[in-house]
């Protein structure tokens, strides 16, 4: 594999601003290389959730993980060879992922540790290529081998690829608009790990993003900008665009304030009708949506008419299920806005039950034990789209606007926000500055 030189140049005669930053991958080892005697084994979930919801089949899970632990021989191999690191070295210069260290990183920070769990991972099903998650590292082969063959279980590995890190140019991604086209540069987007996220999810969310954009900006149709409450994507790059980032940046549900509304069982029913309206869902897969919608609809207004009478059985239930007995005959729902009480435990009290989709019961249930919440952080998501829909002209000078302060017209600059909503999350800029610039552009408004 060889590096891109010329094209950073390129960028650099095109003011884009880029940086540094590093990566790196574990080794790969052979499976029938390893002793599994001794290791500790992490099955999958019982319970998959596939990628994707036209998946009608759940899969199930046919590999196992492994766990084993470095020890006092491994960190000593370490420390003997830091400076065969590149990394420690000067050699690679880049700042590396904050959330996924490399081994050695991991033996110098935590030296008080005197061991770390690894997770040994099949690559597939069919392959006998193991990852060793937890294993990343830059030194040379033969310093791997000698640690690797220090870990229970791995006395006897062979190495089928060695670790490896890499460094690389990425961009400022503030130099970017939500659409993740340049604002400088008309026609050209910024995609994947260029942006300055870390790989894999990341990247992907982004190249679909800014290939949408792209396609759309060639059709002349309005661009697609997801904001922080329609999704993690949006929360991504808004945070990207918005932030920036001194170290590949990696998507956790923690940076996200909505992430009550943002779960992975109702992905489809908030972007389902976006993906729809821009030709990327098929009518056949819309219509499917529409008719999942509809049961879980019609199965929420069951539930709260549905009386269920007492009986020793369920009262016995409740008891063994740790919550109250019931004095009265009540409505289904209020027994399954019980946190100890599920759509199973009610099943031989609802006579009247159909047998629906176990995604429809998820729905209904999730939205019934939740349902203050949701509302609140709904509530939120109005709020901040109410503030995203004060659009701010791409041309403004803040430097001739009175009432900002000095490190406010800065970063507003820098940043170049489309929208107050994003204005009011830039670091350095306060709510008086928010409120401010809402009365300037207000007036604006009026003079034209």
């Amino acid at each position: 594999m060889f590096p891109a030189n010329e094209l950073s140049k390129a960028l650099y005669k095109l003011n884009i601003p880029l940086r540094r930053f590093k990566t790196g991958t574990p080794s790969r080892v052979n499976r029938k290389s390893i002793d599994f005697s001794e290791l500790d084994v992490q099955e999958g979930d019982k319970l998959t959730v596939p990628f994707s919801f036209e998946t009608k089949e759940r899969p199930k899970n046919k590999v196992v993980c492994h766990i084993t632990y470095s020890n006092e021989k491994t960190k000593q191999i370490i420390l003997d060879n830091l400076h065969r690191s590149p990394m420690y070295s000067g050699k690679i210069e880049g700042k590396g992922p904050r959330y996924c260290p490399s081994f050695e990183d991991k033996i110098v920070r935590f030296s008080d540790k005197e061991r770390h769990q690894l997770f040994i991972e099949p690559c597939g099903e069919n392959t006998e290529e193991m990852y060793l998650q937890g294993l990343s590292s830059s030194l040379p082969e033969d310093v791997q081998l000698d640690f690797i063959h220090t870990i229970k279980g791995l006395e006897h590995a062979q190495v089928m690829r060695a670790a490896y890190a890499i460094e690389y140019d990425c961009v400022d991604p503030t130099a970017l608009k939500a659409t993740l086209e340049f604002h400088d540069l008309e026609g050209l987007y910024g995609a994947g790990q260029f942006n300055g996220s870390s790989g894999y999810e990341e990247a992907a969310a982004q190249g679909l993003v800014a290939g949408i954009n792209a396609a759309l900006k060639i059709k002349g149709e309005e661009p697609l900008i997801l904001d922080r409450g329609s999704s993690y994507i949006g929360t991504l790059i808004d945070d990207l665009i918005t932030k920036g980032c001194t170290d590949p940046y990696r998507m956790m549900t923690g940076r996200s304030e909505y992430r009550l509304v943002l779960r992975q069982d109702n992905a489809d029913i908030r972007l389902t009708p976006i993906g729809h309206k821009i030709g990327l869902i098929s009518d056949e897969r819309y219509n499917a949506f529409l008719y999942k919608q509809e049961q879980i609809k019609k199965e929420l207004s069951r539930v709260k008419s549905l009386s269920i009478p007492i009986t020793d059985d369920l009262q016995k239930m409740l008891r063994e299920k740790g919550t109250a007995e019931l004095k009265t005959g009540c409505k289904m729902i209020e027994l399954l806005k019980r946190p100890q009480i599920t759509y199973e435990d009610l099943k031989p009290f609802d006579l009247t039950r159909e047998d629906l989709p176990y995604e429809v019961f998820e729905q209904v249930e999730i939205s019934v034990k939740y349902e203050g919440y949701i509302k609140k952080q709904e509530a939120q998501i109005k709020e901040m789209r109410r503030l995203e829909a004060k659009r701010i002209p791409d041309d403004i000078d803040y430097s001739t606007l009175k009432g900002l302060r000095l490190e406010a017209i800065e970063k507003l600059s820098a940043v170049r926000p489309q929208n107050l909503g994003q204005a009011g999350r830039i670091s350095g800029v306060n709510p008086a500055d928010v409120t401010a610039l809402n009365i300037i552009l207000e007036s604006m408004k009026n003079d034209r």
